[in-house]
């Protein structure tokens, strides 16, 4: 246990990420492991945030954040990033934001990639292209197994499906969560901060296409894909459409470059 006089609240780091602490390897040669550990926790669970926030959630005072950001930029698995128009609030300069830098985040992934992808090979070498959709489907299919699919396309139903969806993705590691967006592109996100598949879907891309289907038909609602982890976001982004007033006009195709993030 971390006795550090940085952290008050020692309690409050038990984040429930879904991710396994033996796994975040940053904190294991530093004296301040705990509070390390929880920070990077922080950045995987919220893609980008303000050294204030960390402070605020984590009970440190902000020379302690700054030590620790400091500490993680300096070994390139972190880094600063402006805040987007939409993180901006009151007047001001806007609070400078840090999120896990690539390297930050292949330190998260499991040890087994290269076996996995290996595998995967083999399968398609043996049984084709339709031997790897179908085990991609049925991963995602064991993820989501017991999860009640929305009951009508009423919003709530939809939005408590997905916060369902959500959870299940948390268990399996993905750090799931899910927001409301309004605007013209109304509707709940679901974010997956970590994807302990990411090497291997690079290569294998039906790993994704099976998620967002699943996603579909659990949700009973078409999704869409604005940002995933292999093409360079901080996390995997799902929309999912909630009714919009019959008053308004049709929203117009969310640009993934714009929003990306909007729900962490």
């Amino acid at each position: 246990m971390d006795r550090s006089p940085e952290l008050r609240h020692t309690g409050v780091v038990k984040i429930r990420t879904g991710l396994d602490d033996a796994a975040v390897s940053t904190a294991a040669a530093v004296p301040d492991g705990h509070t390390r550990r929880a920070i990077v926790r922080l950045l995987v669970e919220s893609g980008s945030i303000t050294a204030g926030e960390i402070g605020d959630r984590l009970g440190l005072a902000a020379a302690g954040v700054r030590r620790h950001l400091d500490a993680l930029i300096e070994a390139g698995d972190a880094e600063s990033v402006p805040a987007a128009s939409w993180q901006q609030a009151g007047r001001g300069r806007p609070a400078k934001r840090f999120r896990l830098t690539a390297a930050g985040r292949a330190k998260l992934e499991h040890a087994y990639d290269d076996l996995a992808a290996a595998a995967m090979r083999q399968l398609r070498e043996i049984g084709g292209e339709d031997a790897v959709r179908t085990f991609a489907r049925q991963r995602i299919d064991t993820i989501l197994a017991g999860v009640p699919a929305a009951g009508s396309e009423d919003d709530a139903e939809v939005e408590a499906a997905a916060e369902r969806v959500a959870g299940a993705l948390t268990k399996a590691g993905y750090v799931a969560t899910t927001a409301r967006v309004g605007g013209p592109i109304h509707g709940v996100q679901i974010c997956q901060h970590h994807c302990p598949v990411s090497h291997v879907a690079e290569e294998f891309p039906e790993l994704c296409e099976a998620e967002q289907q699943a996603m579909a038909e659990v949700l009973g609602t078409h999704v869409q894909r604005l940002a995933t982890i292999v093409n360079g976001n901080c996390a995997c982004t799902t929309h999912v459409p909630l009714t919009v007033p019959s008053s308004k006009a049709p929203s117009p195709r969310p640009d993934p470059t714009s929003i990306e993030g909007a729900s962490l």
